[in-house]
């Protein structure tokens, strides 16, 4: 039955009513990655994100790994993308005045510090809900609650804890985690799902509730097929693994499979024309079933298409090295780029290898907004992926990170509504800028 509630459909063209997210205010308490990554999202499509920041110090990522003297890293600026700048001692008696005025007008506090560090600057949940009952507080720890839950924990720690490297590599090679961050990122992704559906009940209850998302949590569930194939390994070999094929017993855990697919399909990583000096002239293959007779066409070998010892998917299984060896004699008479457009037309599922630098110069991504240019007043242009999601009726609009509280004076008097003496009794206490240097005697 459809539902009866909703407002009148809008007469406005799709993408001119306004950003999904509109009329959100969140209070982002987050620094480095995984929250950072969380609130850009929602700024993305349209919430107000009012980033607090220590005063004269900020997000530790702005001074981190700096490429351009006297401006923001790039670990900052694109983490950290349409949102707003204050700072504020919350350690300040008039810092914690300008904290609870936020908590009260805002609908979400968004945090990723240390376990126990908001309840010790006397943000715990009961005092929050005291101030403002429908606020949503959302977390990034590294650990949900159990022994570890009061460790810290970063990226590779995470990609560890989560299962991902004990499955990533070769398998006579050490554990490996991966350049994509799972932990971090994929976290903060989590959480901004959460985040929304936290504010849809609330568009019900009415209330508030926290939400948790941690960085071991995430990682499990990017990598799920990997416990998919532990418990899989009860009935026997893994034989899309191409260690079955080599005769190789299985252990008692997932192994590490290097290029081999997760998907079930056989698949590795092939050379491709030029890979003796280009460390990316690489393409991932997959001989799809379906698909199998193009391949044996394209590679040269029509008889296999017939050959009992190869026709039928369980046949090739244990043959799975001589034929990629042999798709791969094939691959390296043309690029990644020929080999792709071969492939593509009889629907052979494989994708080149792309590296950063041809990425940053895809039109294509340009052209969705997925790479993005963004001009900044210190550093000028940089080049940041925008935003993943895209939506018909709520188009995201890449802005520059912002400067180092730039925007305080507006957030006390447009948001907070403090009076022009308000303002200039809090500024003044120095609860919103850095302490003074001590001069040194003459």
């Amino acid at each position: 039955m459809a539902q009866t509630n909703l407002p009148e459909v809008s007469s406005k063209p799709f993408g001119q009513d306004g950003k999904a997210l509109d009329g959100v205010r969140i209070l982002d308490f987050t620094h480095v990655q995984s929250g950072p990554t969380c609130t850009q999202l929602l700024a993305w499509f349209g919430a107000d994100v009012i980033k607090v920041e220590r005063p004269g110090v900020g997000d530790i990522t702005r001074g981190q790994l700096v490429d351009v003297k006297g401006a923001d890293s790039l670990y900052f600026t694109m983490l950290n993308h349409n949102k707003r700048s204050i700072t504020i001692d919350s350690k300040h008696k008039q810092g914690k005045r300008v904290l609870d005025a936020l908590i009260k007008t805002c609908d979400v506090l968004v945090e990723n510090f240390a376990p126990g560090a908001l309840d010790r600057m006397g943000l715990t949940w009961d005092y929050i809900h005291k101030l403002n009952p429908r606020m949503i507080v959302a977390s990034v720890k590294g650990f949900g609650p159990g022994p570890y839950e009061d460790c810290k924990v970063y990226e590779n720690v995470a990609q560890c804890a989560g299962g991902s490297a004990s499955t990533t590599g070769f398998r006579d090679g050490p554990p490996l985690v991966t350049g994509a961050q799972i932990g971090d990122s994929g976290t903060g992704l989590h959480l901004a799902l959460g985040i929304v559906s936290a504010l849809y009940q609330r568009m019900r209850t009415g209330r508030g509730q926290k939400v948790l998302c941690a960085m071991q949590d995430g990682v499990l569930n990017l990598a799920r097929v990997k416990l998919r194939d532990q418990q899989r390994l009860k009935a026997g070999p893994l034989t899309e693994y191409s260690q079955y094929g080599e005769g190789i017993p299985f252990g008692d855990a997932t192994p590490r499979a290097g290029n081999d697919s997760g998907g079930g399909q056989p698949g590795r990583i092939l050379k491709c024309k030029g890979w003796e000096n280009d460390p990316n002239a690489y393409i991932y293959f997959i001989t799809q079933a379906p698909v199998w007779e193009p391949i044996c066409d394209l590679i040269g070998e029509p008889t296999w298409k017939t050959d009992p010892e190869f026709a039928t998917p369980k046949a090739r299984l244990p043959k799975l090295n001589q034929i990629f060896g042999r798709i791969e004699q094939w691959t390296m008479t043309k690029t990644k780029f020929e080999v792709m457009n071969l492939c593509n037309a009889v629907d052979i599922p494989v994708g080149p290898i792309l590296s950063m630098k041809e990425i940053a110069e895809e039109k294509s991504l340009r052209d969705t907004g997925t790479v993005v240019e963004v001009d900044h007043p210190k550093r000028g242009k940089y080049l940041s992926v925008g935003n993943p999601i895209k939506m018909s009726d709520s188009i995201s609009e890449v802005t520059r990170s912002p400067l180092l509280g730039e925007h305080t004076d507006e957030i006390l008097k447009d948001v907070l509504g403090f009076n022009p003496d308000e303002i200039e009794e809090i500024k003044k206490s120095g609860a919103l800028s850095a302490p003074k240097k001590e001069e040194k005697a003459a």
